[in-house]
């Protein structure tokens, strides 16, 4: 019997094409064939968030990494501002106070997108937050912010600004170096038609600089070590990868560069 198709922002359904990639032979995770697809999905998902700069492979699912951006960057006490206006900016937002930060949620309405004043005036009211979190096309309603706005007027004011792009990446442009983004949240189940269990991180330089002073623990997802080890010249991740995942990711991020950037935003 054929299970009934639902109609969900993901896990989408899988292309033949990814489908076939993720049912080759096993390969192992430190061997130069599988370090070879490593390299080749990190070019890609490099070109999805419109990056030059570093991207890391996390071996969890896109709500892992952005737990994990929590703890590599900030320490307990302090402040953040959190756009919750979807149930994922809310969830951004527990995952930061669980770790002892301190939250100011603002735009709490789900069927508006975060105005970009409001968040001015957030970071008026609280000079000392240390970044904003953002959802850029929040799964649970489809709304889209102005990731820009918002990484403008959170660099004014000394701000990190961190993005969740897990529904949105790969289908609507993101421009993570020419709009100013520190970190950027995507993983491999939505837009990027693979299947559920890789997520990655983009990350910038003031990024990096505040993950020097943070004290909260992230043993397992560690950026600076996954930073080591994928610039190795074997790249490779500090754990056992989901090595089918990654295939498929590399067969589905070639099927984007072959349709283009332009035919694939408008698909979507």
């Amino acid at each position: 019997m054929t299970a009934p198709l639902l109609m969900t922002p993901g896990p989408t359904r899988v292309p033949t094409r990814v489908l076939e990639a993720g049912a080759r032979p096993m390969i192992h995770h430190r061997s130069p064939e599988f370090s070879e697809a490593l390299a080749a999905v990190i070019a890609g998902m490099r070109r999805v968030f419109g990056t030059r700069g570093d991207v890391l492979p996390v071996h969890t699912t896109g709500r892992g990494a952005m737990e994990a951006s929590i703890c590599n960057l900030f320490s307990a006490g302090d402040e953040i501002v959190a756009c919750c206006n979807g149930k994922f900016g809310v969830m951004w937002a527990r995952f930061a106070e669980s770790h002892g930060l301190v939250v100011h949620r603002i735009a709490t309405d789900w069927e508006r997108s975060v105005s970009v004043e409001r968040v001015a005036a957030a970071l008026q009211a609280h000079p000392g937050a240390r970044a904003v979190t953002v959802v850029h096309s929040d799964t649970s309603t489809g709304v889209l912010n102005d990731v820009a706005g918002v990484a403008a007027v959170a660099r004014a004011h000394g701000a990190l600004t961190l993005v969740d792009a897990i529904s949105g990446a790969g289908g609507v442009p993101f421009d993570f170096d020419g709009w100013g983004v520190d970190v950027a949240v995507t993983a491999s189940q939505k837009c990027l038609m693979s299947s559920p269990g890789m997520a990655f991180v983009a990350i910038g330089p003031d990024a990096w600089r505040a993950s020097e002073s943070s004290s909260l623990p992230c043993n397992y997802w560690h950026f600076g070590a996954i930073r080591e080890t994928l610039s190795s010249t074997q790249p490779q991740t500090p754990g056992t990868t989901p090595v089918h995942v990654v295939l498929q990711l590399e067969a589905a991020l070639l099927m984007l560069e072959e349709e283009g950037h332009e035919s694939v935003v408008a698909r979507h």
